[in-house]
């Protein structure tokens, strides 16, 4: 609901904010019910059902239940003006480990194990991203590297838009955007698109680039007073690429092995 929240309609943000607030009572309730406590129609309720990825009212009751056993935390700083720098610090710390535990909780291990595959079988991995997700795209790319398999990361556009000319369907291109929405981003995803596999790495379930990704993988964070948004997912984004690096080096056993122990001989020898 938080990933889609921006793209639904004002009746159907109703509906969000509602259920955000008082998860505990809707799941006891009918669509019936719902829609005459908010004053919608019944249609209503469940077209926003089907724009958040369920297939009805019921699904969303289900995945209500599972949330309410470990109850909902907004995640919001409150930082006042007049916070002490110890306050700020551990306001910013609790709202990272907020923004990681929720993403987690959204994490679809089939598109976590789908993602996987394609980078181990991929003869050449490229990471994309701009502005701040281009940094993300150079972390990805430096925990990568030590994995033995081919990978690239270019961070001027133009340099992405010729590499990403040069793709092809046995490689795979990892593209990190925060809104999926980004020109310098769809640029590159309408090269890539239809002949190399795409994997989103994206805060909203109905951005364009999540439409034209294989695989998408979502983040969770929310805009407050002294940071934005995007960056209070990059903590997210940036976890669930460690999760996806480690899973790649177990399953790759002693190859993974053996690229590591050669990364770390290299730079052993510089240092003497």
């Amino acid at each position: 609901m938080r990933g889609a929240y921006s793209t639904l309609g004002k009746k159907e943000q109703r509906i969000a904010d509602y259920i955000l607030k008082h998860p505990e009572t809707v799941i006891h309730h009918t669509i019936n019910q719902l829609a005459d406590d908010l004053d919608v129609a019944e249609s209503t309720v469940f077209r926003f059902c089907q724009r958040i990825g369920f297939k009805g009212y019921q699904a969303l009751k289900i995945a209500l239940a599972a949330d309410v056993v470990a109850p909902m935390q907004d995640i919001h700083e409150d930082i006042a003006r007049d916070d002490t720098s110890l306050e700020i610090a551990e306001k910013i710390f609790t709202t990272n480990v907020r923004t990681i535990e929720a993403t987690r909780q959204i994490l679809e291990v089939a598109a976590l194990e789908r993602a996987v595959d394609l980078l181990l079988s991929a003869r050449r991995i490229e990471f994309f991203g701009s502005g701040g997700s281009a940094v993300i795209a150079l972390d990805a790319y430096h925990k990568f590297v030590r994995s033995g398999l081919h990978v690239t990361a270019n961070l001027e556009a133009h340099m992405q838009l010729m590499s990403a000319s040069q793709m092809t369907k046995d490689d795979v291109a990892v593209v990190i955007s925060h809104s999926g929405a980004s020109k310098e981003t769809l640029d590159v995803v309408n090269v890539l698109s239809g002949h190399v596999p795409i994997i989103a790495i994206t805060n909203y379930a109905k951005s364009p680039l999540s439409k034209l990704a294989d695989v998408s993988l979502y983040t969770v964070s929310q805009e407050t007073e002294f940071r934005s948004e995007a960056l209070a997912s990059r903590i997210a984004e940036l976890s669930l690429i460690d999760a996806i690096y480690t899973i790649v080096m177990i399953r790759r056993g002693e190859a993974g092995h053996e690229a590591l122990k050669r990364m770390r001989e290299s730079i052993s020898l510089r240092r003497m």
